[in-house]
């Protein structure tokens, strides 16, 4: 998940929007940040209990099941849904020389297989020559298990079409200046999946993420249906004011901040402006319980066994 690139807010923010070629003319317009939230909306989503964002508290499986096996692997995954009851797969994306989504943090392969170089610079044939377990194995003796030798890195494709409308999907963008026309081809593989429906979409079936507020900006434009949320870096969120919130809920349904950054004051204040609130990545059950009497929604975790014991619990 961790990927910096500061949102704009302020002065800093308006000149970002009269710059943008696919705001529309209502930002331009604006004289300020209310100005825009009082012309745009983020999805709506259902009130229904059907819809998973309306939990208590969301248990999204960072990675998959990323503490118990290699990240963004099959076995990951469906360890998460499978085992430990996440609610949610949480899917970083890369794209391929040849173009195609594949789920992986880095923007190198080097610390998670066996090989060096950018995502960018290999074609899906090579990439899936690659060797995306065994250094699991390596760093975690202890949880070493031969069914994570050889285990590939699976494309967007071949994750919808492993789980299909039985999953709900948590999944990060990038900046568009990293790859270009991303949120183009992730709204295209969502509608060959059929997870682009309006009642699959206002039922959190699937939400967006991303650290870039450009990206967000380009799929609320792209398809408004789309549930998106707001990641921030570590000390971002205690620079913005009301205004900045409610210019962000203008746009996205939640905020997920580093989870060190939130305090009982700011949850309330976050809560306030109608936020989903999922911070990053909580992995210990003290600030599991912490953070959940802070009134958070919901949290990033290595660890959703974990969380859905505190979540019972409480």
């Amino acid at each position: 998940m961790k990927y910096s690139s500061k949102i704009l807010v302020s002065a800093g923010l308006t000149a970002s929007l009269l710059a943008s070629p696919f705001i529309t003319s209502n930002f331009t317009q604006a004289g300020s940040m209310q100005s825009a939230h009082n012309h745009h909306q983020a999805s709506p989503l259902s009130p229904s209990h059907q819809n998973i964002l309306n939990k208590a508290h969301v248990n999204i499986g960072h990675r998959g099941a990323s503490g118990y096996a290699p990240e963004h692997t099959f076995v990951a995954y469906d360890k998460s849904l499978n085992e430990m009851g996440a609610d949610y797969l949480e899917i970083d994306l890369q794209v391929t020389k040849d173009g195609h989504l594949v789920a992986m943090h880095d923007e190198t392969v080097d610390r998670t297989t066996n090989s060096t170089g950018r995502v960018s610079d290999y074609t899906l044939a090579e990439l899936k020559q690659l060797d995306a377990g065994s250094w699991f194995n390596d760093a975690h003796p202890k949880q070493q298990n031969q069914n994570y030798v050889g285990q590939q890195v699976p494309t967007l494709d071949e994750i919808f079409s492993r789980y299909g409308t039985k999953a709900n999907y948590y999944i990060e963008t990038k900046s568009p200046d990293v790859y270009p026309r991303m949120e183009e081809k992730l709204l295209a593989t969502l509608k060959k999946h059929g997870l682009d429906k309006k009642n699959h979409l206002n039922k959190g079936k699937v939400v967006i993420q991303s650290f870039s507020q450009e990206s967000l900006l380009k799929l609320h434009k792209l398809n408004p249906n789309v549930p998106l949320v707001q990641l921030m870096d570590i000390g971002e969120l205690q620079q913005y004011d009301d205004n900045d919130l409610a210019y962000i809920s203008s746009y996205a349904i939640g905020v997920g901040p580093d989870y060190k950054d939130l305090t009982a004051e700011n949850t309330q204040q976050l809560r306030q402006h109608g936020f989903h609130i999922h911070p990053y990545t909580v992995n210990d059950a003290e600030s599991m319980k912490r953070l959940n009497d802070y009134g958070v929604t919901g949290v990033f975790t290595n660890y959703p066994d974990i969380y859905n014991k505190i979540t019972n619990e409480s």
